[in-house]
């Protein structure tokens, strides 16, 4: 699901409705800073926030780490890896954030067209990426993450009106120039991610390249160019990530286990 829910705005705690659009948690650890607004500046910092947002996982963090500690398993390796007795809230967010820099999609066929491949991408593709540069998508969308490197307005020639009462980079920094600046999102595995925006108003690549011609680059795409636009955006789809749950040792008791996840 290129590492997101692929619905408009997630469900929480109780079947909540969240405000924003969840991006994807792939090559995260690219980004300029986490969250849409950029109000965490790592990973680590990220890691804390959902545990103990009541609309989202609707937890505390002394109420994981109680679960945590009552699974020897774990007790076991936060102390071989921390060389501490007690598991506590930085270990945790450090684990995670650690975990997450392991997902990154290498070797889309762009990559390797960079990389020299000359095959990786047909004439046409070739063509598309040409498009993309050419129509000025790059002055946002650029670097290793095709973007997520920095914030921009949604916006620029006529108004966005969107389906979230978000404002951006001014709930952080207080500005009122920063309103409706959100952070880039990256372009890698794009074709997967949807919805898109961060209210999730587009439901296809297609609106979504029309809507950001319209919005950012002043400029209408016609029923050509978006679709080489969207063959191009299609060649950034790398190797997705795949990981085996450990199975935890047998135990005494009678807990449940975490049973491993299937390999995908």
């Amino acid at each position: 699901m290129g590492g997101t829910d692929n619905i408009a705005t997630s469900i929480g705690d109780h079947w909540q409705q969240g405000p924003i659009n969840a991006p994807t948690v792939l090559n995260s650890s690219l980004n300029v800073a986490q969250f849409w607004d950029g109000r965490a500046a790592d990973l680590k910092a990220q890691a804390g926030g959902p545990i103990a947002n009541p609309g989202e996982m609707g937890f505390t963090h002394t109420l994981a780490l109680g679960v945590l500690e009552s699974i020897p398993a774990f007790v076991r390796d936060f102390r071989q890896v921390f060389a501490k007795d007690k598991v506590d809230i930085e270990q945790v967010t450090l684990a995670i954030a650690e975990f997450e820099k392991t997902l990154v999609t290498p070797n889309s066929r762009f990559d390797l067209w960079l990389l020299g491949k000359k095959d990786a991408l047909s004439a046409d593709e070739v063509a598309d990426y040409k498009l993309f540069k050419d129509s000025g998508c790059v002055a946002c969308h650029n670097g290793p993450a095709v973007g997520a490197n920095s914030f921009q307005k949604m916006g620029i020639v006529p108004a966005y009106k969107a389906n979230s009462p978000a404002e951006g980079r001014s709930a952080v920094t207080g500005k009122d120039a920063d309103r409706f600046n959100f952070k880039v999102p990256t372009l890698r595995n794009v074709e997967l991610t949807y919805p898109y925006f961060h209210d999730g108003a587009a439901n296809t690549l297609g609106e979504a390249v029309d809507t950001m011609g319209k919005l950012q680059l002043g400029k209408t795409f016609t029923k050509d160019e978006n679709a080489k636009v969207v063959s191009f955006l299609k060649t950034l789809t790398g190797d997705q990530p795949s990981f085996m749950m450990p199975i935890l040792p047998p135990s005494s008791d009678t807990t449940p286990r975490p049973q491993p996840f299937a390999k995908k």
